[in-house]
């Protein structure tokens, strides 16, 4: 007799790599440690707060602190320089880098993880629309099992380690 979990549902997606209790990042093709891994909590917020300080004072110096001054320097750091470089100013000071995800997410014979591709910029259009929902605050703080930021998640990014 068939039973409802050797078919599984579609509500549960094809299956990706590792399953539960995989490495970070193991579903998206990216090693668990070391560079190009997803990058740890501690890291992506100290490259925040730099990157905010940065805006701050320089709302401060040229735009006689206006209050949205430095959410709007904040945002073209961010549409610039991850659309070119593919990290901000520090990101590049905590050994990040936002990373476009090409390759699709399936399973090799082995079971392993699919390779994600070249590690590539996030690119223009991606990095505003990473941009406009990260500046949103809300997309940012909620997170899928892999540690990413649901405006990463939307962009097709990842942030990870040099």
């Amino acid at each position: 007799m068939v039973e409802r979990e050797d078919v599984g549902s579609w509500l549960s997606g094809p299956p990706v790599g590792g399953g539960a209790g995989a490495p970070r990042g193991s579903r998206l093709g990216l090693p668990p440690e070391g560079r190009g891994s997803l990058a740890g909590m501690g890291r992506r917020v100290g490259a925040l707060l730099v990157d905010w300080a940065a805006c701050q004072a320089i709302a401060y110096a040229f735009f006689d602190a206006h209050p949205m001054a430095a959410l709007i320097i904040f945002a073209v750091e961010n549409v610039l320089l991850v659309g070119t470089m593919g990290s901000t100013l520090g990101h590049a000071l905590f050994g990040l880098r936002v990373r476009r995800l090409v390759a699709p997410r399936t399973l090799l014979d082995d079971g392993s993880a699919h390779d994600p591709g070249p590690d590539l910029p996030a690119g223009p259009l991606r990095g505003l629309v990473r941009t406009v929902l990260l500046c949103l605050v809300i997309p940012a703080v909620i997170w899928d099992a892999d540690g990413r930021g649901l405006h990463d998640r939307l962009a097709g990014t990842a942030i990870v380690r040099r």
